[in-house]
């Protein structure tokens, strides 16, 4: 058997590749950017052939990096961004239509017509989830309601969907296997999260037909082999997770009151909360945080829509900075006497709020605001998100009470942010030494199914820490800028927070 495991992580505006060692070192790595489509407001579509193209290109740079081939590697895991939406056909793999990223507000207009009808309450009761455009069932239906003749072909039994680890899986095996694993599954609206099992209820009711679904598995389990074509040889799949799963996996979040927080494009934070399946009363998601072993473990998790695409903005829309990694200097050199807020609500407000109307806005401006001011705001709207998470999830779950925050994505190299993140929530905030978490968590479900990595709680004896961050503010100053942010909020909203 080989001695390397493939990581394939395929975000939401870029794909990676890593290939790990036998001890969990980083070998050789992989990266490609690809586009993002816009067609209208509130819409985000990404070309799944752009998406293939990317893994199998990174695929073959992480290899060639290690100085490895596909003969080397004991298998292969995934790790992707959850909730985008993808149908194609059976025949032929051939995507029907763009996939609807996990970002896309385009069904809000359903979801709301479901709430009304008064729909909400058992569909949380059975998934944990919130009826929002978020997440995959209502973006099924509106691809197989937009394309002509798909509703018929999808009943026939001619069209498959899959959340991207799915797509990725059947073009890697050819088409032989069509199957997810239990995390993004419980990211659709179609799974009910205490049986396990797809559920004939929300498929009726969000007109999804049962024919279409993958297989849910274990995140570490036989997923297939792939065609020795792609890669050169026949590789096992062997671990598959959404990728804030995978991130949890990969902070070693494996005992109840354990949280970690990821910042990319989003920010989403989970919470283990062991067997138990916390019902919020706090407009937070309960989801799977992983399944093993037939076991599944529970989480309660917050997302955060903008984070890194917060100055991702400033940068490519403002042109106010060249590099995200300038924004962190850029706020520590901001007027410490501006009180500039943003909420980036630019494609609604997620966790606790919900708001898919919400739209962003900027306050506090003066005639002094620069560009630091700005990048400041972009930075700390992120921290103040994360601390109204972490508030209602103390306010869910007991638990959660002395919570230590692992972090991990490209914006905690950032000390600035990962201190100000510090002193909003009033908790500490650990930074890991390895940060690629979320490749490593999808390393770690295949190498263990493969007998290359030991059992949680070896691997968790191995997590390390880099820096601590810990709160320097004043508890008064806090609670001021908290209540700016949270004024802010309630003008942003579309609606009234009651309602």
């Amino acid at each position: 058997m080989g001695k390397y495991i493939l990581a394939i992580d395929q975000g939401t505006t870029s794909t990676r590749a890593i290939a790990f060692d036998g001890g969990m070192r980083i070998a050789g790595v992989g990266q490609q950017e690809f586009p993002q489509h816009f067609p209208r407001s509130g819409w985000v579509e990404h070309n799944p052939e752009d998406i293939w193209r990317t893994v199998l290109e990174t695929c073959r740079i992480a290899l060639s990096k290690a100085g490895i081939s596909a003969r080397d590697l004991a298998g292969i895991g995934i790790t992707n961004q959850r909730e985008t939406t993808v149908v194609w056909e059976r025949a032929t793999g051939k995507p029907i239509h763009n996939a609807i990223v996990w970002q896309d507000r385009r069904t809000a207009e359903t979801c709301m017509a479901l709430k009304a009808g008064g729909h909400e309450a058992m569909v949380t009761a059975k998934t944990g989830l919130l009826l929002d455009p978020y997440f995959s069932g209502t973006k099924i239906a509106w691809i197989l309601d937009a394309v002509p003749g798909a509703r018929q072909r999808a009943e026939r039994g001619e069209l498959a969907f899959g959340t991207i680890d799915s797509f990725l899986h059947w073009r890697l095996t050819c088409g032989k296997v069509h199957a997810t694993d239990a995390t993004n599954a419980s990211r659709t609206l179609l799974l009910n999260i205490h049986t396990g099992a797809w559920d004939d209820n929300l498929l009726a009711l969000l007109r999804v037909p049962r024919v279409m679904l993958p297989e849910v598995r274990d995140c570490a389990a036989e997923f297939g082999v792939t065609d020795a074509s792609l890669l050169g040889a026949a590789v096992p799949v062997r671990g598959i997770a959404g990728d804030q799963h995978a991130a949890a996996i990969g902070q070693a979040c494996f005992q109840p009151g354990m949280m970690k927080s990821t910042y990319g494009t989003g920010c989403f934070a989970l919470l283990n909360t062991g067997s138990d399946a916390v019902a919020s009363k706090n407009r937070l998601l309960t989801t799977i945080a992983y399944q093993l072993g037939g076991q599944r473990t529970y989480a309660l998790e917050g997302a955060i829509f903008i984070a890194g695409a917060a100055v991702q903005w400033l940068r490519d829309g403002l042109h106010l900075l060249q590099s995200a990694d300038q924004s962190g200097p850029m706020a520590m050199a901001a007027d410490p006497n501006q009180d500039v807020i943003l909420v980036p609500a630019f494609v609604g407000l997620g966790a606790p709020h919900w708001d898919a109307d919400a739209r962003g806005a900027m306050f506090g401006l003066t005639r002094s605001t620069g560009p630091n001011e700005m990048a400041r705001a972009a930075l700390e709207a992120v921290c103040f998100q994360t601390a109204d998470l972490l508030g209602a999830m103390r306010r869910d779950w007991h638990g959660a009470g002395d919570t230590v925050l692992r972090v991990d994505g490209g914006m905690v190299a950032s000390d600035w942010t990962m201190q100000r993140l510090a002193d909003l929530i009033g908790a500490p905030v650990d930074r890991p030494v390895v940060m690629e978490t979320t490749a490593l968590g999808a390393a770690y479900l295949a190498g263990l199914q493969a007998g290359l990595y030991g059992e949680p709680a070896v691997f968790a004896r191995s997590w390390q820490r880099q820096r601590q961050f810990t709160p320097q503010m004043p508890a008064t100053e806090r609670e001021r800028r908290m209540a700016l942010w949270q004024d802010a909020v309630r003008r942003t909203q579309s609606k009234p927070a009651s309602a």
